[in-house]
């Protein structure tokens, strides 16, 4: 059987005047992430592990960020399209595992929400999407309140296979 693992890592600037988006919930905070599209860096992690498992690249050669198309756009519709290239390429997502790291807000809150919109637009069954969130104990620029990080890993497996169901 084919099975493929790929990791995914990502870090935006925590800004004023901008919405804080995670996993597509938007959080109430009094900063927000700053980027290109929605800046919502949970899904951008998670996007490039699935890429990178199926060795396609990462979402900087599939979304440049010089691309006005993608100015603003809800990373959960990028994520999608993710999905589609890969069970294009004939991937089937197994699970995905993500851990945030923010000093606040306090995101216990929001995670299944989070879950649900990315086993939605990955496809698959919220069972199969983990998110987990900490803090650094008020060290680095996590701690410092300058950003959010994400580290994230995806399972997949070659669905053209017979049995191919996880």
């Amino acid at each position: 059987m084919d099975f493929r693992i790929g990791t995914g890592y990502d870090v935006h600037r925590l800004t004023e005047g901008r919405r804080l988006i995670l996993g597509g919930v938007d959080i109430p905070h009094s900063k927000g992430l700053l980027g290109h599209s929605d800046a919502d860096v949970l899904i951008h992690a998670v996007m490039d592990a699935m890429l990178g498992a199926a060795c396609l690249g990462d979402i900087g050669k599939h979304f440049p960020d010089t691309d006005p198309a993608y100015k603003g756009i809800s990373s959960v519709l990028l994520l999608e399209k993710v999905t589609a290239l890969l069970e294009k390429e004939g991937w089937q997502v197994g699970n995905v595992d993500a851990t945030i790291l923010a000093q606040k807000p306090k995101l216990a809150p929001y995670i299944e929400e989070m879950r649900a919109n990315m086993a939605k637009a990955i496809r698959i069954d919220p069972s199969r999407v983990s998110v987990k969130a900490t803090t650094e104990e008020g060290l680095g620029f996590t701690g410092k309140e300058e950003g959010i990080a994400v580290q994230a890993v995806c399972l997949l497996k070659n669905r053209r296979e017979q049995n191919a169901d996880f």
